[in-house]
């Protein structure tokens, strides 16, 4: 069992990069993927982690980058990043500037619709992580007794077309595509389902992307069916592209459909995706040589 899409406190998960190393060993996964949203912060943490826990646990450290899209939300991984090149850093900069704009404005139509007072100060403070995202706000919102659950939050305030939603800016996806590359790693498609085209119309989307430089596709998501899932495997297939899975895991009791090392139809992720899809594009891989085992 392994997993190629998880989060951590670093950006929106609830656990420290470190518990999220942990928790993986715990679960006894093979391969475990950190990729938190816009940010390398949690990955020096997570690696020392299992360096130290002396597991066998393979580890692939990553990113998930918001990209520019006008429809839905485009997500591009980045696997198996080896260093932080200049140009990652320069499109996490962005994208972090990007984030503090789109959460004050979040944050203001928050304030003037309720009686509640923060900052995005104190809400940092509060969860830890410079990271700040709608699934912040959604427990914050919890605590505040504001709605019951977080998906009550996204569907009644901070959800597409919701009256507290701000949009994001996100990255141009070819510098995004050169970032990632850079940067040692490989481009992916997260999540497609969010990209709002219907399967039927996807795959000359998918065909441009994989000409621009994206390698692999993340057919396997908890957001889809496993016949959706298979559909999106075999159009990879036709393209050239290679196929991930993972189960997009925010921490225990976050989400109950996200279970790490589970995705698509609550199904365990496949070793497949990793020894035969993720590794011989990697290369000669070997994580204890990457960046991000060196002292800060």
């Amino acid at each position: 069992m392994i997993d190629l899409h998880s989060h951590s406190s670093a950006s929106d998960g609830s656990l420290s990069p470190a518990d999220s190393a942990l928790y993986a060993i715990s679960k006894k996964l093979n391969v475990w993927a950190l990729t938190d949203h816009d940010t390398i912060d949690g990955l020096y943490d997570a690696a020392k982690a299992i360096f130290e826990s002396k597991s066998k646990m393979e580890f692939v450290p990553g990113i998930e980058l918001n990209i520019k899209w006008k429809n839905g939300e485009f997500h591009l991984l980045g696997l198996g990043l080896r260093t932080l090149s200049k140009e990652l850093s320069d499109s996490i900069e962005y994208l972090s500037n990007d984030r503090k704009n789109r959460n004050e404005e979040i944050l203001s139509k928050m304030m003037n619709a309720t009686k509640i007072e923060t900052t995005l100060s104190e809400l940092e403070e509060k969860f830890g992580t410079k990271q700040i995202g709608r699934p912040h706000f959604a427990r914050f919102l919890v605590e505040k007794g504001v709605v019951k659950k977080p998906q009550e939050a996204f569907d009644r305030f901070l959800g597409v077309g919701r009256p507290w939603y701000a949009p994001h800016a996100g990255e141009d996806l070819d510098v995004a595509i050169e970032a990632i590359k850079k940067s040692g790693g490989v481009p992916v498609i997260a999540h497609p389902k969010s990209l709002y085209i219907s399967l039927n119309k996807i795959e000359p989307f998918l065909a441009d992307f994989h000409e621009r430089g994206v390698e692999g596709l993340e057919a396997y998501h908890p957001c889809v069916r496993e016949g959706e899932a298979k559909r999106l495997e075999e159009m990879a297939r036709r393209l050239g592209m290679f196929v991930t899975a993972g189960s997009d895991f925010h921490g225990k009791g976050v989400r109950a459909d996200r279970k790490l090392g589970r995705s698509a139809g609550d199904e365990e992720i496949a070793d497949r995706f990793w020894t035969d899809e993720l590794l011989p594009v990697l290369g000669d891989w070997n994580w204890k040589k990457t960046a991000w085992l060196l002292p800060k």
